[in-house]
């Protein structure tokens, strides 16, 4: 599972924008995989991969056909993620009467900017989503993880925001 986890973060890292499905499919598999480790810990790596790709797959579908749902539904998945992620690695813990808020205020956070804001959001998500799953699966200490979290957020960005440019007509070509 270690190399599906990193090869899933890599994609979200370089071609989150580019291919949508792939970003949603990808958190989808993420989805599945913190699920299965949760509630399936019994099972063999096989079948927690089938179960993985398959909501992969089931993600796939669903920005091919329902685009708009599937904006909203990743956002906020992305988002409630990333949160529960930045808690992590910085070694904090959630509001012990609400441990669901972080997840949820961050939800909400992403789905909204990932509708409105589009381009910008899913670039910034997808970066940080991949760099999240790629430290957290190679786990690391706190402060080597924070910087290599940094550091493929980073990478992520510039990569994905130089296709954005170039896939982009000039000024002067319009």
């Amino acid at each position: 599972m270690i190399i599906a986890n990193i090869l899933v973060g890599l994609a979200l890292l370089i071609l989150g924008k580019k291919l949508f499905w792939l970003f949603v499919g990808a958190i989808g598999f993420i989805c599945a995989s913190d699920m299965a480790a949760r509630y399936f810990s019994g099972l063999p790596d096989w079948q927690i991969l089938i179960i993985t790709v398959a909501a992969g797959l089931i993600g796939v579908l669903l920005a091919i056909f329902f685009q708009k749902v599937a904006i909203i539904l990743v956002g906020f998945y992305t988002g409630g993620y990333l949160v529960v992620s930045l808690f992590n690695t910085l070694n904090m813990a959630p509001p012990p009467a609400l441990p669901w808020a972080p997840f949820v205020i961050g939800g909400l956070l992403g789905a909204v900017l990932l509708y409105l804001l589009f381009d910008w959001t899913l670039i910034v998500l997808s970066s940080l989503a991949g760099a999240a799953f790629i430290s957290q699966t190679i786990q690391i200490n706190a402060v080597p993880s924070a910087i290599l979290l940094a550091a493929l957020f980073l990478a992520g960005v510039i990569i994905q925001g130089s296709m954005l440019k170039k896939g982009r007509p000039k000024e002067r070509d319009r």
